[in-house]
């Protein structure tokens, strides 16, 4: 059980940092774009120029901020310790696939077996925590049981 659980956390873990990574070479590559642009006999193409670069700037910075509390979130769970409800670091085996409560970071494959890393806060992760083995829930029309919590 920890075994599956550290492998998803690293999972998680290289997500971010790539997500990081992504982002502070966006803004790396704008700010030296920004620096290299030689002022023309147009300005107004320079300060159009610069005005994009700073644009680009800001959006890859909100980027980083958000990988950055990702990175935070992680942190924060504990796989050590074991629940029988559903809750932050919990995986969660339904009949209709299997869930990992963390970070929202899509479909991962841990030996040749998928789990979907999702957020407490997420629309499906509210609904499945608190919750046991057996328990219920509906997402999308679809329903789901709880087979299993590790």
């Amino acid at each position: 059980m920890q075994i599956l659980k550290r492998a998803l956390l690293e999972k998680c873990s290289q997500y971010v940092e790539e997500r990081i990574k992504s982002a502070e070479n966006a803004i790396t590559s704008a700010k030296e774009a920004s620096q290299d642009d030689t002022k023309s006999s147009a300005g107004d193409k320079y300060e159009t120029t610069r005005e994009m670069m700073q644009q680009e700037i800001s959006r890859n910075e909100a980027q980083l901020y958000e990988a950055m509390k990702l990175k935070h979130q992680l942190s924060q769970i504990s796989i050590d310790k074991s629940s029988d409800s559903i809750q932050n670091g919990s995986v969660a085996i339904t009949d209709n696939g299997n869930f990992f409560i963390s970070i929202s970071a899509g479909l991962l494959t841990i030996e040749n077996e998928s789990f979907f890393a999702i957020s407490s806060f997420s629309p499906i992760g509210k609904q499945l925590i608190g919750l046991r083995t057996g328990g219920m829930f509906s997402f999308n029309s679809k329903d789901y049981t709880i087979l299993d919590i590790k």
